[in-house]
């Protein structure tokens, strides 16, 4: 985040410790100090609040990811900087970084064959094309939350999550939420308008990231059904990942 702030690009600066370093821990919980960033959330739940120029938003947003992807391909990465690694094992693999999705207890048995013959389909096609992939560093939670706008400038926050994965799968993140929206095919121009300003990047690779990024909502939350909300959230995942699986599987 220091690195991406002394680029340009707007995110939270980390404040240094006196003696040094970013984080101190208390107990088991670390804790570290963000500077305050102004702007605010472009929407909430893939739904934008200003829906009057989804794409000149998207577009703005696009070319702001790629300047970001720019910054940490040129960066000499710190010894001992490490991420999760969400590529293909990560996403597919037995023990994916967001829980075996297969196994949501909500499938029925049509529907967790249909999730297999997704993983099983999906592994083969990215072994045989992640050679030629953009990947690297990436925030992976760019939604319509962690995308704020402060006098029409992006403003990128929540890096938690930040990954070593794919390209296309970072622009998936932000689009998927919003699919259902009139406004998608707005959207998902724009985004590819913006990025490409810097970056190479290809339409149909990114609907393939759409369906590998929906794959991993239902692993996600199979720890979480309990919490309050959970069990609706759960069935708009479940919906929307088996209706890109059923096309995924049957083209």
């Amino acid at each position: 985040m220091a690195m991406l702030a002394d680029g340009g690009v707007s995110v939270p600066r980390p404040i240094p410790l006196l003696a040094g370093g970013f984080t101190s821990m208390k107990g088991t919980q670390a804790m570290s100090m963000l500077t305050w960033m102004g702007g605010a959330p472009i929407g909430e739940a893939g739904a934008l609040f200003d829906t009057s120029d989804p794409r000149g938003l998207a577009v703005t947003v696009g070319r702001e990811m790629a300047r970001m992807h720019d910054l940490t391909d040129a960066w000499d990465l710190p010894e001992g900087f490490t991420r999760p690694d969400w590529r293909r094992e990560g996403l597919l693999g037995d023990d994916p970084l967001w829980g075996r999705f297969w196994e949501h207890p909500h499938l029925t048995p049509a529907q967790r064959d249909l999730f297999l013959k997704t993983r099983a389909k999906a592994d083969t096609r990215l072994r045989d094309t992640e050679a030629g992939l953009d990947q690297g560093l990436i925030h992976a939670d760019l939604l319509c939350e962690n995308v704020m706008l402060d006098a029409g400038q992006p403003v990128f926050i929540d890096f938690d999550d930040a990954v070593i994965g794919y390209r296309d799968f970072e622009l998936a993140t932000f689009l998927k939420k919003s699919m259902h929206q009139p406004y998608f095919a707005e959207m998902r121009a724009g985004v590819l308008e913006g990025y490409s300003s810097r970056r190479t990047v290809d339409g149909d690779a990114l609907d393939f990231a759409l369906l590998l990024r929906a794959l991993t909502y239902p692993g996600w939350i199979i720890s979480r059904l309990d919490e309050p909300g959970n069990a609706e959230r759960s069935a708009r995942q479940l919906a929307q990942a088996l209706e890109l699986a059923e096309t995924f599987v049957n083209t």
